[in-house]
């Protein structure tokens, strides 16, 4: 019998035991958060000052939604990113499925966001309420990465909660392997400047 499990509910052990995922611990095999970041104009630090001053506002009042986050902060960095413009397109709330060979195991799931370019997946984002820890998000984000159908390439991810962002890198090509980055906070200043330089990076990484 098959069992089918959502996406949602899934842990990091489940992701392990079922389709042998590992986490990479050797330093270099995530640079890209932290290495080469291209510089940011002043323009676009105004332009993030203005999304923090929004998100502080906002979440002050009450807890932020799912919807309110993607309004008032990704929405701002995935424009400042580039990745409203060619070559890049965007796809939201995909179906996404999986399965463990042999297992008898099904994953199903939504994704909130999915940047596309040139019809491959390069960089998913899953966006949870600011009033939940970003990591709970992180196995869900890894299943929708799972199912990346091109190997050869590495598939990045962000997950953010509003005040919280961690990137996450997955390569597939022997055996899925991961690797994430440090929390990136909105209320530090140089942090929240960091998220959209890696946002830049990895533009430019995915179309080289």
């Amino acid at each position: 019998m098959v069992q089918i499990i959502q996406a949602r509910d899934i842990s990091l052990y489940e992701l392990e035991e079922k389709f042998a995922l590992q986490q990479a611990t050797e330093a270099d095999f995530f640079p890209e958060w932290t290495e080469n970041l291209p510089t940011l104009t002043d323009a676009e630090k105004q332009a993030l000052d203005r999304a923090k001053s929004n998100y502080l506002n906002l979440n002050k009042r009450r807890p932020m939604s799912e919807e309110t986050v993607k309004m008032v902060v990704l929405s701002p960095l995935l424009d400042l990113a580039g990745f409203y413009q060619p070559p890049f397109d965007i796809q939201t709330e995909t179906s996404i499925e999986i399965s463990a060979e042999d297992e008898g195991v099904v994953v199903k799931g939504n994704i909130d966001v999915l940047v596309i370019q040139n019809r491959l997946w390069v960089l998913v984002i899953e966006s949870k309420s600011s009033k939940f820890d970003v990591i709970a998000a992180l196995p869900q984000a890894l299943t929708y990465m799972l199912n990346n159908l091109d190997d050869t390439q590495p598939t990045f991810g962000l997950i953010l909660n509003g005040r919280e962002f961690v990137f996450v890198k997955l390569i597939q090509q022997e055996q899925p392997r991961y690797a994430r980055s440090d929390a990136l906070s909105i209320e530090r200043e140089s942090e929240f400047h960091q998220v959209l330089s890696v946002l830049k990076r990895l533009g430019e990484f995915i179309v080289c």
